[in-house]
C-alpha cells in the first residue's frame, strides 16, 4: 500500500515538474475546450469533422481542414466568443477532408514526438502541445527559452513524414502568458 502512494505520488510530482502552469490555468484551458467543442458539435452551422483544436494558457490553434473560406471564419468567430480564449491561432485550410491514411500518418507522427517530447530531459514536455495535420505539426506552448524550442522544433522535424513545423511557441517571460503563469 505504502508503495502505491508513493507511486502515485512521484507520478504527481513529475508531472507538476514537467510544466510551467497553475492549476487555474489548467482547468481554464479544460473549460474552454469542453464550452468551444460543445458549441462547435451541436452547432451545424460550419462543417467541423475535419478539424482539431487544442488551447494553452487561453491561446486556441485550429487546425485541419474546411469545406469553405466561410466555414473558417465561423468557426473562429465562435471560438472568440469564448470567455476563456484570449487569442485564436486560425491554421485552418480550405481543402478536401483529410483522407483516412493521411489521418493515420499524421496520427503516428504525433505520437512519435510526444513521445520523443516526454523521453527528452532537456524539454519540458507539458508545456506543448502538438497538433499534425497533413504531415505538418503544429506547436502550442510555451519554451523556457530559445535552446529549449530548437530541442523541440529539431525533434519535430527528424521524424519521417513530416513536412513542415509550424510554431505558436512563446517564450517562458512573453506578456501574452497570463499573469497566473508567469
Amino acid at each position: 500500500m505504502l508503495r502505491r502512494i508513493a507511486l502515485v505520488a512521484s507520478v504527481l510530482l513529475l508531472a507538476a515538474c514537467a510544466q510551467n502552469r497553475t492549476l487555474g490555468d489548467r482547468l481554464d484551458d479544460s473549460a474552454a475546450s469542453v464550452n468551444l467543442k460543445t458549441k462547435l458539435l451541436f452547432d451545424r452551422e460550419a462543417d467541423t469533422s475535419d478539424i482539431d483544436m487544442t488551447i494553452f494558457e487561453g491561446r486556441l490553434l485550429l487546425t485541419g481542414t474546411v469545406r469553405s473560406e466561410g466555414d473558417a471564419i465561423i468557426i473562429e468567430e465562435k471560438a472568440r466568443k469564448i470567455p476563456q480564449v484570449r487569442e485564436v491561432i486560425n491554421e485552418l485550410q480550405v481543402l478536401p477532408k483529410t483522407s483516412i491514411g493521411q489521418g493515420t500518418k499524421d496520427g503516428w507522427i504525433d505520437q512519435k514526438l510526444e513521445t520523443a517530447l516526454i523521453a527528452d530531459t532537456g524539454v519540458k514536455a507539458g508545456n506543448y502541445r502538438v497538433l499534425v495535420s497533413r504531415g505538418t505539426v503544429y506547436l502550442l506552448g510555451v519554451a523556457q527559452g530559445p535552446n529549449e524550442l530548437r530541442r523541440v522544433t529539431g525533434q519535430a522535424q527528424a521524424i519521417d513524414g513530416v513536412k513542415e513545423v509550424v510554431s505558436h511557441v512563446i517564450y517562458l517571460r512573453d506578456p501574452r502568458r497570463s499573469d497566473r503563469a508567469r
